[in-house]
């Protein structure tokens, strides 16, 4: 027994010593056992969230991109940004950990955890484990427990089709029966914008990931598949248009910029820079030879769209009007409708026909509309170009003459807010949405509500009711 009892002994000893040796050479090697750090998926979520607004290929401070590998890797103006294996020599390294920190600007410093990650990145070896997929459509449908705001609408030049924005994708209802007949999922998270082509068979939608991409989808209204999707600018897009043409796209950003792009190649034709605030709409010329863009600056600018070039300041935005939300052109003519936050609708030609004066009197202005009872985020005309509808922060909807500015309709189209209207082609019905996350189709004669659902199809594990009251929309 007592030999038994010592052998026991002496082996349990000699197992705990080399457990010991075995989880001390573990923690003395730990950086090698644990898993590589993950440049996609744990270096990029702190380069969007912290670095991406100031140093993008729209507004790169001191000549450093941070949007992808290969020009985070090539630096700046300061030098190379990342050697492998040298995190000391590491450029990057300097600018997240310096007293105060260089980056990021006017942002709380990167943790030590996160300044770790980085150290630890690079030393081992800072590779690019980027999925060739990583820009590839999610096609799985959104799938909602709360309705979205409604940002845009629009009608298919036939009237058989509605067409309403959802979150990373955009509705098409049947006017017949206001069902869904097919779902478009894109990366953009957020839908500023729904256009269709003259003809009809090309839907543009715009929009984009907040301070990671702008982005414009072109879908085939006839098969239902993507055509292409063109990246542009590292933030929202706003107020897409198309050439009479179909050939080129327009639209502005929240970095003060209208772009034209050629469809075809997607290369781009314009960029013009000449505002001084988010730019929310263009608009081309009936002949195609110009756009009229619209910004939270107050400014309406007429611009050459082969040469890029200024021709004019449409409106006189030295007159205190305000910040402008949104802009339409009419049908058949040069003719720019505006409205903003003065809650006035003012209609102006695009071209001008009379010198400016000294006093910059708004010679441009066809007519200044009735006030609103809020402040205008939606204007569209009929396509007959003989009425107009505005929808307004107040929740309303109201439809005018173009001629003589006579109301024609006021109608409750929204529990809070209007961002988003429509006219049907035949100029019967109106289309409306907003913040609720409720379309209503109205009579455009009798103002009638015609029609009302949701915008996109709610869990069955809540009632309306019970959604709306989660969301704080009751």
């Amino acid at each position: 027994m007592k030999t038994s009892g010592l052998v026991y002994i002496v082996v349990m000893f000699i197992f705990l010593m080399s457990s010991s040796l075995f989880v001390h050479d573990v923690r003395s090697d730990g950086h090698e056992k644990e898993e590589p750090v993950s440049y996609y998926k744990q270096i990029v979520p702190i380069l969007k969230r912290s670095c991406q607004g100031c140093h993008h290929p729209g507004d790169p401070n001191a000549d450093f991109i941070v949007t992808s590998y290969a020009e985070l890797k090539r630096g700046g103006m300061g030098g190379e940004a990342i050697i492998p294996n040298k995190p000391d020599d590491s450029l990057i390294i300097e600018l997240i950990t310096g007293d105060p920190p260089a980056m990021p600007q006017n942002q709380e410093p990167l943790t030590d955890e996160e300044v770790a990650l980085f150290r630890r990145w690079i030393l081992e070896g800072a590779k690019d484990d980027t999925p060739t997929d990583a820009d590839k459509t999610d096609e799985e449908v959104p799938v909602y427990t709360v309705p979205p705001v409604i940002s845009a609408m629009t009608f298919s030049p036939d009237g058989n089709t509605l067409a309403v924005s959802g979150v990373r994708e955009i509705l098409l209802y049947d006017t017949e029966n206001y069902e869904i007949k097919e779902r478009f999922v894109g990366k953009a998270r957020r839908i500023q914008s729904i256009v269709y082509t003259k003809d009809g068979k090309t839907i543009g939608v715009a929009g984009g990931s907040p301070a990671q991409f702008g982005e414009v989808q072109l879908w085939d209204a006839t098969t239902n598949k993507l055509i292409k999707t063109i990246r542009s600018t590292y933030d929202t897009i706003y107020g897409l248009s198309f050439s009479p043409d179909a050939k080129r796209v327009a639209f502005g950003s929240s970095d003060k910029t209208v772009r034209v792009i050629s469809i075809d190649d997607e290369k781009e034709l314009v960029k013009f820079d000449n505002h001084s605030d988010w730019v929310f709409g263009t608009v081309f010329s009936t002949d195609g030879t110009h756009f009229v863009s619209c910004s939270r600056d107050t400014a309406l600018k007429l611009v050459e769209v082969d040469t890029g070039s200024f021709v004019d300041d449409v409106n006189s935005s030295n007159k205190g009007y305000g910040e402008i939300n949104a802009i339409a052109r009419h049908p058949n003519a040069d003719q720019v409708l505006s409205v903003g936050e003065d809650r006035i609708p003012r209609l102006y030609r695009m071209f001008r026909q009379r010198r400016r004066d000294v006093g910059n009197t708004d010679f441009n202005l066809i007519r200044a509309y009735e006030a609103q009872a809020g402040s205008i985020d939606a204007v569209a005309f009929s396509a007959d170009g003989n009425k107009f509808a505005v929808g307004s922060s107040a929740g309303e909807v109201r439809v005018y003459n173009v001629s003589d500015g006579k109301r024609l309709l006021t109608v409750e189209a929204d529990t809070v807010s209007v961002f988003a209207i429509a006219f049907h082609p035949e100029g019967t019905q109106l289309a409306a949405g907003g913040f609720d996350g409720k379309v209503r189709i109205f009579d455009v004669q009798t103002g009638d509500l015609l029609n009302v659902f949701m915008s996109v199809p709610i869990e069955t594990a809540a009632s309306e009711d019970i959604t709306l009251a989660v969301s704080g929309m009751t």
